[in-house]
């Protein structure tokens, strides 16, 4: 692209859509295992406190602390081509994890997939940064968190349907094998942008280093409070995402396809729905008061626990789902709006690092504390309450998204004066 051009509205929607696809691939990959707990634990002979490892832990640290690094590189390189590298490679572990025969292969097939996701998120979003000005960023941001829910539910729908018919083993096979595909579609027709194309003609656009990168966030106060936040609501929502479908089978005795299927109509097209609309919401609203963009979570929040624990509570299953939509509904209210947040707090040189520092933030106590806490807690509580255990590891983690919104709320007190320090 010539520096001077600007890419056009369509074809800008083209590279959104293209994201689209990559969260897509890469939420069905991440979740896919979650969905897939039970009869993995059956055949491998693996306890809950392994299977929330393997859920949590043994992808979130690499995933979290390859971020920065990865992060680095692509506020330097040309960031299509590493999101495409990394596409290719966690979709050949997905293709490994069905391939295991014991707990430490699978251990390692996680780690790869870990590894190669995180060079899908911080990237991405610093390259959509530069194809939106900033009164567009968190629809766009809205739209590409979609894909995630939209992969979830592909996971949940078709991985629940192929693993009944044709076994575990074949749903993670044919979860990985289109990613191959689109990673080289990737390759071949996303353009790189201009960094800081829609930003300030006097923005400094030449690499920062880290130091600079952690000096400037570091006097931030809305950055750490809604990362924080950020992480908190992934806490909770993460660790249901991993055992929901074992709660409603162990607890419910639903099939492993009548559980995708039902997570995947009731609670996360509607989480889809919700991330966004809520990044449309954020940016009209947010152009009257910038603070929006940190309300809104916390009030998603605070309407997101009470379905969400008389989903789990109410002892009728034909009843408990429906409180399922409404709870999705409001838990899919954080996202989009707080990570345009994070990204828009950084200067342009700088993006691809903040978000990975969100994410690192985000996904290690959430992506890998949240479903190890949730199998460690069935574990411990098993002796007592047999297959109702997980009902009560839920419920425990379920609460602390109310932790989140008080960070939220911070983080909105602070958020005009850190957006006029980053202009300045």
């Amino acid at each position: 692209m010539i520096p001077s051009e600007l890419p056009t509205r369509r074809y800008a929607y083209f590279v959104v859509a293209s994201l689209f696809a990559v969260s897509a691939f890469g939420q069905a990959d991440r979740f896919l295992f979650g969905l897939m707990i039970e009869p993995i634990k059956a055949e491998l002979g693996l306890s809950d406190t392994s299977m929330g490892l393997l859920a949590g832990f043994a992808f979130a640290v690499f995933y979290t602390v390859l971020g920065i690094p990865i992060a680095r590189w692509a506020d330097r390189g040309t960031r299509r081509s590493i999101i495409a590298l990394g596409l290719f490679f966690w979709s050949l572990m997905t293709i490994s994890c069905g391939l295991a025969q014991n707990l430490w292969q699978m251990a390692l097939a996680r780690v790869g997939v870990g590894v190669g996701e995180a060079a899908g998120a911080p990237p991405g979003h610093s390259l959509l940064m530069d194809y939106f000005p900033p009164e567009r960023r968190a629809r766009v941001i809205g739209l590409h968190a979609m894909g995630g829910s939209l992969g979830l539910i592909a996971a949940l729908l078709i991985g629940g349907w192929v693993a009944e018919h044709y076994g575990w083993r074949t749903a993670f096979l044919a979860a990985g094998l289109p990613g191959l595909a689109l990673a080289l579609l990737i390759r071949l027709t996303v353009r790189e942008p201009v960094r800081g194309a829609f930003d300030p003609p006097a923005t400094r656009v030449e690499p920062a280093s880290i130091r600079e990168v952690f000096a400037f966030l570091l006097r931030l106060p809305s950055y750490w409070h809604l990362t924080l936040a950020g992480s908190l609501h992934s806490f909770a929502g993460i660790g249901a995402a991993s055992w929901n479908a074992v709660f409603l089978m162990r607890v419910h005795g639903f099939g492993i396809a009548e559980a995708g299927a039902t997570l995947a109509l009731l609670n996360a097209s509607f989480s889809m729905v919700a991330i966004g609309i809520s990044g449309f919401i954020a940016d009209a609203l947010g152009r009257r008061d910038v603070r929006w963009y940190q309300w809104l979570p916390a009030l998603g929040g605070i309407l997101h626990v009470p379905p969400a624990l008389a989903f789990l509570l109410y002892p009728d299953a034909a009843v408990a789902i429906w409180f399922l939509p409404v709870a999705a509904f409001f838990g899919g209210f954080w996202a989009g709006p707080s990570i345009t947040m994070a990204v828009s707090l950084a200067k342009p040189q700088m993006r691809a690092t903040a978000s990975a520092l969100l994410l690192l933030v985000m996904n290690l106590i959430g992506l890998g504390f949240g479903p190890s806490a949730v199998g460690i807690m069935n574990d411990a509580l098993a002796p007592r309450f047999g297959d109702e255990a997980v009902r009560y590891s839920l419920l425990l983690i379920g609460v602390t998204s109310l932790w989140g919104c008080a960070h939220n709320w911070v983080a909105a007190r602070h958020l005009r004066r850190d957006l006029d320090a980053k202009a300045a």
